[in-house]
């Protein structure tokens, strides 16, 4: 089900009129509006496949001679995300860096991208989503190990409470060979030193 522009706004026109705002006043009467199609974008993810993108795959071992042996780690740095957080419905946003080993199938780099996106386009928290990352190419890839970095700024962090503005959060979910800490260790400092002097 596609989000419910119509109802979003009706609750947004609520919202401002519960703040002791006028929701009919010059610079609020498209708000509502503007915020449902916001949230559709926001969570266009809820009811999609984060699989879907990683359906095509190209056989490593079965392609032109001299057949090959599962590689080395695929490694796709700084995905930009941004996800909406769903303890207070703040923007969280940053980039994932997302790395696998693969056994005999492997996908174009965008597909990586897209399960990012996906996934993200929910209501999330960066724990959850992270692991969840890691199971879609896991288990869509049969893949011997994965590994997701995220590195994110929360707008609950930053915006309200404390506001730590330069406070960020860093999460790992790995599977496969990358649960032993000295098989990833290589590579999270890839994904987060290497080529940024």
């Amino acid at each position: 089900m596609a989000v419910d522009r119509e109802r979003v706004a009706a609750a947004i026109r609520e919202i401002l009129d519960a703040i002791g705002e006028d929701p009919d006043r010059p610079g609020l009467r498209l708000t509502p509006g503007r915020v449902a199609d916001a949230y559709a974008e926001f969570f266009a993810g809820v009811q999609a496949d984060p699989a879907e993108p990683l359906a095509h795959t190209i056989s490593i071992a079965h392609g032109p001679a001299p057949e090959t042996q599962p590689s080395g780690a695929v490694m796709l740095r700084d995905i930009q995300f941004r996800s909406v957080c769903e303890h207070h419905l703040l923007l969280f946003r940053g980039k994932a860096h997302v790395a696998y080993l693969p056994g005999d199938k492997v996908v174009g780099l965008g597909a990586l991208a897209k399960v990012v996106e996906i996934l993200a386009a929910r209501p999330q928290v960066q724990e959850r989503l992270g692991e969840q990352i890691a199971d879609t190419i896991s288990e869509s890839l049969e893949a011997r190990g994965v590994l997701v970095v995220l590195e994110a700024t929360h707008g609950c962090v930053t915006m309200r409470g404390e506001r730590q503005r330069e406070a960020s959060t860093v999460t790992i979910a790995a599977r496969g060979e990358f649960t032993e800490p000295v098989a990833r260790a290589e590579l999270i400092t890839l994904m987060t030193t290497a080529g940024r002097e």
